[in-house]
């Protein structure tokens, strides 16, 4: 059924996407900025960051004394934690790359195990494996077309481990059948297998969201990790166990910042959160889920 055009809204130029905002009680301080903003960036995208700046029983009318600058900060702010968490997703996967192809490897007398079923569990293994299989098709790495120029059409599972996608990956670890494999894998981020196998699916949406430049600082997946009830300490005193922080974005923070001291001990990078989330307004932390003694937690203040 084709849509009704007549009752979608009309098209509005720069100008008069302004003047909305200007109507329902925006403070413009700096138009050229606004519109330079407006012209490089939807304005639907934007509106979504004025949403802790508008009033609670009138959504469209904001806060008197929110400026424009406010929200454009916010959205700068999460601009850049979204590259901050990209920057660890990418170091997470060439490390669970590299261990679970080492694993599986050493544990299973199978180097194509990634294509038998007998070793995984769930129903999506049927599609993940056809997922992995167009992977390895649509690949020109030369370690891969080595193996093509020896008649073999599916490499071992340490070279395909290269071409697989993060989300696959993630799959094929929580879909292993065998408890011990999982945990051996898990051992080397200081977690149990339960919690990690539900930590690394729920990175795997985070990737996702980040990949597709969605907004994240108070927008995480609906899938929330498992926390661990058993892990080093500094990890259990940093994360936010409270009802306020499940399924919150500090969380998934913390997290990282463990991933990536297991990965690259001494990394820099649990340093540029901390600091990152000091340049955002303390009245919009519990939006972010980071409870009020956040930067005293253990990961935090011994950078």
């Amino acid at each position: 059924m084709p849509n009704n055009t007549s009752s979608l809204k009309p098209k509005k130029t720069y100008a008069e996407q302004l003047a909305i905002l200007k109507s329902r009680g925006l403070e413009i301080e700096d138009e050229p900025l606004a519109l330079h903003a407006l012209t490089h960036h939807n304005y639907y995208r934007l509106s979504a960051y004025r949403l802790p700046y508008t009033l609670p029983n009138a959504p469209d009318k904001f806060v008197p004394g929110t400026q424009f600058g406010q929200i454009w900060k916010l959205y700068i702010f999460d601009q850049d934690l979204r590259r901050l968490v990209w920057s660890a997703c990418e170091r997470l996967e060439l490390s669970l790359r590299a261990r679970w192809a080492y694993v599986l490897a050493h544990s299973l007398n199978d180097p194509l195990a990634y294509q038998n079923q007998v070793h995984f569990n769930g129903p999506g293994f049927t599609e993940t494996k056809r997922r992995i299989e167009e992977d390895i098709k649509q690949s020109h790495e030369p370690f891969i077309e080595h193996h093509r120029q020896k008649g073999l059409l599916w490499p071992p599972i340490w070279v395909v481990s290269e071409v697989i996608t993060f989300g696959s990956l993630t799959r094929l670890i929580r879909y292993h059948r065998e408890q011990r494999i999982r945990q051996q894998i898990a051992d080397t981020y200081a977690l149990d297998e339960r919690s990690f196998c539900s930590i690394i699916h729920h990175l795997a949406l985070i990737r996702n969201k980040v990949a597709h430049h969605a907004r994240l600082w108070d927008n995480p997946p609906k899938i929330r990790p498992m926390l661990p009830k058993k892990a080093p300490v500094p990890l259990l005193k940093t994360l936010d166990y409270t009802p306020a922080g499940q399924g919150k974005v500090y969380n998934t923070l913390v997290l990282l910042a463990h991933l990536i001291q297991c990965v690259q001990p001494g990394d820099p990078w649990p340093r540029a959160v901390r600091d990152h989330l000091h340049t955002l307004d303390p009245a919009l932390l519990p939006r972010l889920g980071a409870p009020g003694d956040w930067s005293t937690r253990p990961i935090w203040a011994g950078l």
